[in-house]
């Protein structure tokens, strides 16, 4: 086992890949802990969307940050494609909403305005023909159409794998197994327990979801936030989809695979992560709804994963209170895979400079204290 490091991070999603890319990029030496392996958890089992323009917090606190995060995407998906050898699959892609109440048609009123208002983004009307000559397959029981553009879609399991293989070929290491300790010198931390033998660290990053909540007993400080499960069901349609689409209660994520994603459900049921009968029947009733031909699509996997929500909606970002070289890079709830290079980015600069141009003043984590 390595047992020293500039800078150790707990956690293998997309955040805490991220940052040891960000790091790595400026010649830091960095080992990232997983218990089970790099995006095995909600980074690794979400349909990959890519949307800075809605959310929670979005129109709103998170909106500059989402922003910034989006044009890193853009702006570095092809140089971390040839750094790290692992193929994403970025694209631009257009969602389309389908209204079969007047009721429903209120909602996409506000989704045109968000989209209109923003240079690269647009949204359009589409009446029930023209939806339908667009899409065939969708129920001719839909009265209005409403197609938004300027969104982008990747896979979130092998984005997260490029980030973490960009930075393994630039000196980072991994190691499997569980931090259960951290060793503290006054107000710092200058190591941690993993798999009951010290690992030694310059500085700390704890980016570990949900389970972000077991160090508020390592470190004696707040970190508020719980796990949501989402479930999410691949089908493969016997004829491929060239959008996705949202409405009945279900939303389809066409990937470049072939395979389309059917999400996704929210529960509170703690850490448990078992996918259900009942997510599954709610989400395929409600593609079938939608689209009817799905019917006959080959159910390929079900999933389930544990989303990490604070208890205010935001993400926790920064220096941990009261310790010089704790931070935290968590609690992206939903957006994780957006907000993820903007959130690595931050930290990474936190770390190596003291300050970061990222917008991420309004995550710090002492908010809680």
């Amino acid at each position: 086992m390595t047992n020293i490091t500039d800078v150790l991070i707990i956690g293998g999603g997309a955040a805490g890949c991220a940052a040891a890319y960000f790091l790595s990029k400026n010649k830091v030496n960095v080992t990232l802990v997983e218990r089970e392996g790099i995006a095995s958890q909600a980074s690794g089992y979400n349909a990959g969307g890519l949307n800075p323009m809605q959310g929670v917090g979005i129109p709103g606190p998170i909106s500059a940050l989402a922003k910034e995060s989006f044009k890193m995407h853009k702006a570095f998906s092809s140089e971390l494609q040839e750094e790290s050898g692992v193929k994403f699959h970025p694209a631009p892609v257009d969602m389309i909403d389908v209204a079969f109440h007047e009721s429903d048609i209120s909602d996409m009123s506000i989704t045109k305005d968000i989209f209109d208002a923003v240079e690269g983004f647009s949204a359009q009307w589409l009446e029930s023909s023209e939806l339908l000559k667009l899409e065939p397959n969708i129920n001719p029981q839909a009265i209005k159409g409403l197609i938004s553009k300027g969104n982008a879609c990747l896979s979130g399991f092998e984005f997260t794998t490029a980030l973490f293989k960009a930075s393994e070929h630039m000196g980072a290491s991994l190691l499997i197994g569980e931090a259960t300790e951290v060793i503290l010198n006054g107000d710092k931390t200058i190591g941690v327990i993993i798999n009951g033998e010290p690992v030694y660290c310059g500085a700390l990053i704890i980016a570990t979801g949900p389970w972000s909540v077991e160090a508020e007993s390592w470190l004696n400080i707040s970190i508020p936030i719980r796990p949501v499960k989402g479930e999410i069901v691949r089908i493969k349609p016997q004829t491929p989809l060239a959008h996705d689409f949202s409405g009945t209660g279900a939303t389809l994520y066409h990937r470049a695979n072939g395979l389309v994603w059917v999400g996704a459900t929210e529960t509170e049921e703690g850490f448990n992560k078992e996918p259900t009968t009942s997510a599954k029947d709610k989400l395929l009733g409600s593609a079938y709804k939608l689209m009817p031909s799905l019917k006959d699509a080959e159910i390929v996997k079900h999933t389930a994963c544990l989303r990490p929500i604070t208890v205010d909606g935001l993400p926790i970002i920064g220096n941990a209170p009261g310790w010089e070289n704790v931070y935290l890079a968590t609690g992206a709830g939903r957006k994780g895979i957006l907000l993820g290079p903007g959130i690595g980015k931050a930290i990474a600069d936190l770390i190596t400079l003291g300050k970061t141009d990222m917008s991420v003043d309004q995550f710090t984590p002492d908010r809680f204290s």
